[in-house]
Parts: structure tokens; sequence; C-alpha cells
């Protein structure tokens, strides 16, 4: 059985759990796609995508958070 055949029965699987509202279910099947899914070759460079969107929002988020000011000064 092939990977994308897996990671298909998985998402449809979710589908199928968040329709019946089994909410456990889904985040499950999701998991299972989403894990599946990152050990592909297509898949291997979502992890360093993620942690540069969020180191991304938190650069852009952390001065409006602490109330510093982005203001720089040249020597």
């Amino acid at each position: 059985m092939s990977v994308g055949l897996l990671i298909l029965f998985a998402i449809l699987g979710a589908f199928i759990c968040a329709k019946t509202r089994s909410a456990a279910g889904a985040v499950v099947f999701a998991l299972v796609a989403l894990v599946l899914f990152i050990g592909t070759p297509a898949g291997q460079g979502l992890p360093g995508v993620i942690g540069g969107l969020m180191s991304a929002v938190d650069q852009a988020t952390t001065p409006a958070l602490t109330g510093a000011s982005e203001t720089t000064t040249d020597g």
C-alpha cells in the first residue's frame, strides 16, 4: 500500500469523524495524515517552513506584547 493512499484514507477518516462530531477521532486521523505527509519527500520541508513562520510571528508580536518600541538608533 502506498503512502499516498494511506494519507488519503487518514484524511477521509478525519472527515468522517468530523461529520459524526467525533472530535478526538478527527484529530487522531489528521495527526496520522500529517505524520505520514512529513515522512514523504514532498513534506520533509514542512517542519522548517512552520518553524520559520512561527519565528516571524514571534518577532512581529514580541514588541507589541512587551510594550517595547521598535525605534533603532544609528551609531
